[in-house]
């Protein structure tokens, strides 16, 4: 998509999403027959590549993008397209993700346009994301693309300021491209990996260039690190998501903690402190906790805290409340909750509805508690976290 969108320019964006759709379809028919090819990648972007041409020859006063889409497209692109063809596309992708947080985009449009056009995030998926509904998704979707076809980007490399403008909305997207992958909300799969390994690699991406090189970069890997250290023990072994105090510990990757240690060591320089700060030392105590029992809970609730005075918001308030419970007792973090009015994004959310009723639960409420489960269960986005829920609310 990153690519096709480079060669064809920016007004016809429209034109390139309908042939990448194309080539996927085609494929669906091809590859039953045929099989697999030896390059799937490479087979895809030829077929999108030739679709996108044919649309652009047949239309009128198109002949300078097709001579560049002709020169710029099918180089080295033969009957086996070439092993660096996954490099090529990696470079635009990021190249790509700066566009689409262009200063003219409305900030509140900037991630939906993000996920959607270059991480191939659905609708729904956004919309969980980011607490929204799908219709507010469209919305922000239809303008995006009005505001890029007005100001018509260039997409070669941004300049230096564009690039710092535009960092802390990269930063945003590939957070929430990591934490789609570290809970996805699809129903046939409770992870996917290889969003968190995206996520990570283009943040890398991202700190190795000298403007990107900045301690909110650094602190946002430290935290994908952290995360990803414990992936291999959140499943059980029908593929089934475990809570934190049922994961065997012996199983969370060393190396990757220590690297995300390193990390966040490195976010320490400079006097910027972010919420990835925040959370990067969060997941960090949880890490470094020989046990669930014997996890620091007053130094996490401290950090969510902190957390709340950086990026307020209700659902850090709600995840403070959580770690005091274990910290003082489902009481104290029920009376931290009294006075907190949710917007209406996060009250019809799952997640408010399951932390209630897991702290009803356990401070004796038998009937709130049973109230929150159920409306936590039927907002469940997957029946992965739904099996969870039940584990977990129904103790």
């Amino acid at each position: 998509m990153a690519t096709l969108a480079r060669i064809a320019g920016f007004q016809h964006l429209a034109l390139a999403e309908d042939a990448v759709q194309g080539a996927f379809t085609a494929a669906l028919e091809a590859w039953r027959t045929g099989g697999i090819p030896e390059d799937p990648a490479g087979w895809l972007f030829r077929v999108a590549h030739n679709r996108l041409v044919g649309e652009l020859r047949a239309t009128a006063n198109r002949r300078r993008i097709l001579e560049q889409a002709s020169d710029t497209g099918t180089a080295g692109i033969g009957p086996h397209p070439p092993s660096r063809f996954s490099g090529e596309v990696r470079d635009d992708l990021l190249r790509m993700l700066f566009v689409c947080c262009h200063d003219a985009i409305p900030a509140d449009s900037r991630l939906v346009f993000a996920l959607k056009v270059l991480c191939g995030f659905s609708t729904a998926e956004i919309a969980l994301r980011l607490f929204a509904t799908e219709a507010n998704v469209h919305k922000r979707l239809a303008r995006a693309r009005e505001r890029l076809r007005a100001v018509a980007p260039d997409l070669d490399t941004p300049s230096p300021a564009a690039l710092q403008s535009r960092l802390p909305s990269v930063h945003a997207v590939l957070y929430l491209v990591f934490n789609e992958g570290y809970l996805t909300s699809q129903d046939d799969e409770a992870i996917r990996r290889d969003l968190c390994e995206e996520g990570i690699r283009l943040a890398t991406r991202v700190a190795e260039h000298p403007l990107g090189a900045v301690p909110e970069t650094f602190a946002l890997l430290a935290l994908m690190h952290l995360h990803a250290a414990r992936l291999g023990a959140r499943l059980d072994g029908a593929g089934g998501l475990l809570l934190l105090e049922e994961q065997d510990r012996s199983r969370w990757d060393r190396e990757r903690m220590h690297l995300g240690l390193q990390w966040l060591e490195q976010a320490a320089s400079g006097e910027v402190f972010s919420r990835y700060h925040a959370e990067a030392g969060i997941a960090a105590e949880h890490c470094l906790a020989p046990s669930f029992a014997e996890t620091r809970w007053k130094e996490i609730a401290a950090l969510y805290e902190t957390l709340e005075g950086i990026a307020p918001s209700p659902l850090h308030t709600m995840n403070r409340a959580m770690a005091v419970a274990e910290w003082q007792g489902p009481d104290a973090a029920l009376a931290l909750l009294r006075g907190l009015a949710p917007p209406t994004w996060l009250a019809g959310s799952y997640l408010w509805e399951a932390a209630l009723s897991d702290l009803h639960r356990r401070a004796g409420h038998a009937e709130a508690a049973d109230q929150h489960r159920e409306r936590a269960l039927a907002g469940a986005p997957s029946e992965a976290i739904r099996t969870l829920l039940r584990r977990r609310l129904g103790r």
